[in-house]
């Protein structure tokens, strides 16, 4: 006999998105997720792996309890022995040693909580340790790196008002599929066509007729990893046609005077070569931006990941600036959270610490080094070499660059701890594995940008009580990180009495009232109590007017000024000269970007057989058939594609949406060795980050980030025989 089913309203934390959901479940088990039709902000829209996402969490190899390595295999352990030689091992260390011997890699998943960042730093902040990497330098950490140098803080990140704006260009974002960067925007591709419908202009510029080019606007090619000289023209036109907010840009920005040495000679014409887009399309495109009352231009992954992700932010964030669409409706807006974070990071220093790397002197973008020099951190002798790791939330061995090499470095680490929620990649190189719950098994308000930042297009707040209580011996993140701090010894973020203090109001049983510390948040910001929020199950409207509120008001510069010219951003414009010689030079190489599909999440979804059989159980290479043929490949043949770094082996398709000579190579692919995924372990995709470069002389100098899409590639005919499961890339 079964129970009654009982309905949860909540929401998803896979993405920004953070759709909300109706849970149905009976006697313990989630029977149904569907889309909350009465949801505030996400109106009944949510995407498959949002409802699926039940199954994946339910899958039999969801880790119960934590594991030790023993020789070549894994034991079960207790709690209290995990911790007890986790601290040992961290404690002698720390002690013999340098702190920042001991580091943390911090990944996409912990992000979409709210405590579980925070306790982690805690963690380390108590260590005294600085030796924190971060998922960001993958994908976004250029425009954290900017708006530091641009507005003051590197969480001030503008968005466009999508609902009210008249020009949108879009440029390397695929809304329709990976949503929308940082921004919570509920059905992207109802809420463009909604622009396109209402007399907008939409201009998607992307190497691939995406999903979202298809279903909205108008597309346009360019070729990877040329987005730089783009923006450069499209700054030379905003300038030469005299088009900027003089008054406005004088009262309220700096170095203006420097932005036309910076453009001159940057025509359409010059750099049409390079890009491979007509000067005809790039004008028209500039006088769509700035005939509209409320413009425009957004950027994302994969603009980011190129190899001058800083440059392009930075002169996008100028072009809106000075044409006077920073901060105004229908153009970018700056969201104000339940409290003003940049005021308070400015005040704390709080994200803001200014540090180099030991290896190569990279700058820390909020106050995490770049991932793409952890390998050369392990692998290093020197004072303040990494000795020990925690992953947290991430699974780097799938996602950063240099993957191969990155492994050899984890398994020279004297200790490699990995929390999560399944043994992956990363975890099955560790030392120990901590079972960690699920989003659904854990209390919640929506994660750091809609919370903190405000980054919503239709503002509220939502409070989410667990769906389901953790199995087995899983325990949430901010346990995990609070008991760690008792074991080794030291005080959360460095206070014995804030350790104190935590314990004695929100521990009991060994596990933080998550509730509790989320409670206090809301209250000593202002805010309706969790309680209170608990009785809007659909979210809590919040009526917010953005435009105007900005400028003048909550830049936190020095002189509260937007500053259009940094130092460090302007010399990275001999790099881009530099280039534009061997972008000419190389015009007619192959490039190598990225795709997702809707049904996968950086390296996680594949573990659902939904989401990893048939067609789906391996990734291929796309190449524009005509291409393909030149190269005497076929449907289903295997090439060889390799860089400097490394060759893979993978199947082609054809795609005609590709720009010629472009390729594309899903990544999140190359489970073979992960121990803890069964269905994943089956599929036979390759890893497309063992490809990219790691290493001080091959990160973006700005941000820290890895090039991980543009990148040059040679493709040939697979040379003898193929091994669907040889996954690591074939030796140079």
């Amino acid at each position: 006999m079964t129970g009654p089913t009982a309905t949860h309203h909540t929401f998803c934390r896979i993405c920004e998105a953070l759709c909300g959901l109706e849970v149905d479940v009976r006697d313990g088990q989630i029977t149904e997720i569907r889309p909350d039709a009465n949801h505030v902000g996400t109106q009944g829209f949510a995407c498959v792996k949002g409802i699926k996402q039940d199954r994946i969490y339910a899958s039999p190899d969801r880790l119960t309890q934590p594991l030790k390595r023993v020789d070549d295999r894994y034991e079960p352990i207790s709690w209290d022995t995990a911790f007890q030689e986790i601290g040992a091992k961290t404690k002698q260390l720390r002690t013999d040693h340098h702190p920042d011997s001991i580091a943390m890699y911090v990944g996409t998943a912990a992000g979409f909580s709210v405590l579980h960042p925070i306790f982690a730093q805690g963690f380390m902040t108590g260590l005294g340790s600085t030796s924190m990497y971060s998922s960001a330098t993958q994908d976004c950490a250029n425009k954290f790196a900017v708006a530091r140098q641009f507005y003051g803080f590197p969480f001030t990140q503008p968005f466009p008002d999508i609902d009210r704006t008249e020009c949108l260009i879009v440029v390397g974002a695929n809304p329709a599929i990976s949503k929308w960067s940082f921004l919570q925007v509920s059905n992207p591709v109802a809420r463009l066509k909604d622009l396109s419908s209402r007399g907008g202009r939409l201009w998607v510029v992307d190497p691939r007729k995406t999903e979202t080019a298809r279903a909205a606007g108008e597309h346009v090619f360019i070729r990877p990893n040329t987005d730089v000289y783009f923006y450069l023209a499209f700054l030379n036109q905003v300038l030469e046609r005299g088009e900027v907010a003089t008054e406005h840009v004088a009262e309220y920005m700096t170095g203006y005077e420097t932005l036309e040495s910076i453009a001159g000679g940057w025509t359409p014409e010059r750099v049409a070569p390079v890009t491979g887009m007509s000067p005809e399309v790039l004008r028209q495109m500039v006088d769509d931006y700035l005939s509209a009352d409320g413009a425009a231009l957004y950027c994302s992954t994969g603009v980011n990941m190129g190899q001058f992700g800083s440059t392009c932010f930075w002169l996008q964030e100028v072009i809106n600036a000075i044409t006077g669409n920073l901060d105004r409706k229908g153009g970018t807006l700056v969201g104000q959270g339940i409290f003003d974070f940049a005021k308070f990071g400015k005040r704390t220093g709080t994200l803001m610490r200014q540090a180099k790397s030991r290896v190569g002197g990279l700058p820390s973008v909020n106050d995490a080094f770049a991932g793409g020099l952890l390998a050369d951190e392990i692998l290093t002798p020197g004072e303040r070499q990494v000795r020990a790791l925690f992953v947290t939330g991430g699974n780097p061995l799938l996602t950063m660059p240099n993957s191969a090499r990155l492994r050899r470095a984890f398994q020279a680490l004297e200790m490699l701890v990995v929390v999560d929620i399944f043994q992956n990649e990363t975890a099955s190189v560790a030392d120990y594995v901590l079972p960690a719950t699920s989003p659904f098994q854990r209390p919640d308000l929506p994660f750091l940008f809609p919370l903190f930042l405000g980054m919503q297009s239709r503002p509220y707040l939502q409070a989410t009580e667990e769906v389901l209580p953790p199995h087995g011996e899983q325990l949430d993140e901010a346990s995990i990180y609070y008991a760690l701090c008792k074991a080794t010894g030291v005080g959360l973020f460095g206070s014995r009495l804030a350790q104190s203090l935590i314990g004695a109001a929100y521990v009991r049983n060994g596990r933080v009232n998550q509730r509790g510390v989320l409670n206090t948040l809301l209250r000593i910001t202002r805010q309706p109590s969790f309680r209170q929020l608990l009785k809007s199950p659909h979210g809590l409207a919040q009526s917010k007017e953005l435009a105007g509120t900005f400028l003048g008001q909550r830049v936190v510069t020095d002189d509260h000024k937007v500053h259009l010219a940094p130092t460090v951003l302007v010399d990275s414009l001999p790099r881009v000269r530099a280039a534009f010689e061997n972008e000419l030079i190389q015009s007619h190489g192959y490039r190598l970007i990225t795709r997702r599909a809707v049904t996968t999440h950086n390296s996680w979804t594949h573990n659902l057989e939904d989401f990893a059989t048939g067609k789906r159980i391996t990734n291929r290479l796309y190449m524009h058939s005509e291409d393909a043929k030149e190269l005497g490949l076929g449907r289903g043949d295997f090439a060889d594609v390799s860089t400097d770094v490394a060759t893979v082996r993978v199947p082609v398709d054809y795609l005609d949406e590709l720009m010629r000579g472009t390729v594309a190579l899903p990544h999140g692919w190359g489970h073979q060795s992960a121990l803890g995924l069964s269905v994943a372990k089956q599929t036979t995709g390759v890893n497309a980050n063992l490809l990219a470069a790691d290493g001080p002389d091959r990160l973006e100098p700005v941000s820290g980030m890895a090039h991980l899409t543009g990148i040059p590639v040679s493709i040939a005919p697979a040379a003898g025989a193929h091994n669907p499961h040889d996954w690591t890339g074939l030796p140079q």
